[in-house]
């Protein structure tokens, strides 16, 4: 099981395929597990680095507050410890905030964002708060462990990634992001709505947008089209401006 130390907690991760590295980070409450089609389609271009972040799967779980800029800080001590100078950055829901904090912290260690099914930050409502729709979403999992995995989250440890997740927000920040940007978002998802995928293509410049007609979990359904997307946009990018 390889795992590594990093700001006093271990970092399960695993490493598939062979070329440029490409990492992968997951959203609110999953492990890697949920993505391996995703990862294994990367895979057959690039060097795939897929971990649990701190609060699920087979990473440590404190129950001690976390923010998204502590999870960015995670993301580069792995990279550090695994030898990964830069790397092509997808985030997934939470993981795309993370990877956004990531750009923010760590410009050096980003040469490209993929953003998917996530915002820059999170609009709050009476019944549209992330702590409402995610216990809807927790007690569906739930229901069916489709996503779950082999190691369901405790709790305590879905809380504090809600809490770190439903806290941020660098909405303001937008425009200190340099690097090549694509923003997936299904046209139909209610956890981050469309309009805040449209501000952050407003924010981000130069960056692009592609639509799917599925919700939050499209990625999911539509393994294979979201894969192609990341390797078309990463195949279009001037090697001699990110490499």
């Amino acid at each position: 099981m390889p795992t590594v130390k990093v700001n006093e907690i271990g970092v399960y991760y695993e490493l598939h395929g062979d070329g440029d590295p490409v990492v992968l980070i997951a959203g609110l409450g999953t492990s890697i597990s949920p993505y391996m089609r995703i990862v294994r389609r990367l895979a057959q271009k690039y060097r795939v680095l897929a971990f649990d972040n701190r609060g699920v799967g087979r990473t440590d779980k404190p129950d001690i507050p976390y923010t998204i800029e502590m999870m960015a800080e995670d993301t580069a001590g792995l990279l550090r410890a695994l030898g990964i100078a830069r790397a092509d950055v997808i985030g997934v829901s939470m993981g795309g905030r993370i990877a956004m904090a990531l750009a923010l912290q760590h410009p050096e260690v980003v040469r490209s964002l993929v953003l998917a099914s996530t915002s820059a930050r999170v609009v709050r409502g009476t019944r549209t708060t992330p702590r409402f729709r995610f216990f809807k979403f927790l007690k569906w999992l739930r229901s069916g462990g489709r996503f779950l995995g082999r190691d369901p989250q405790p709790y305590y440890a879905f809380i504090r990634q809600l809490d770190a997740s439903g806290s941020y927000d660098c909405s303001g920040r937008l425009g200190e992001i340099r690097v090549p940007t694509l923003i997936l978002h299904g046209k139909r998802d209610r956890l981050a709505p469309y309009s805040l995928a449209e501000e952050m293509h407003a924010g981000i410049g130069g960056s692009k947008m592609v639509t799917f007609e599925r919700g939050h979990l499209f990625m999911f359904w539509e393994s294979e089209r979201f894969a192609d997307s990341v390797k078309e946009f990463l195949g279009s990018l001037d090697p001699a401006a990110t490499r």
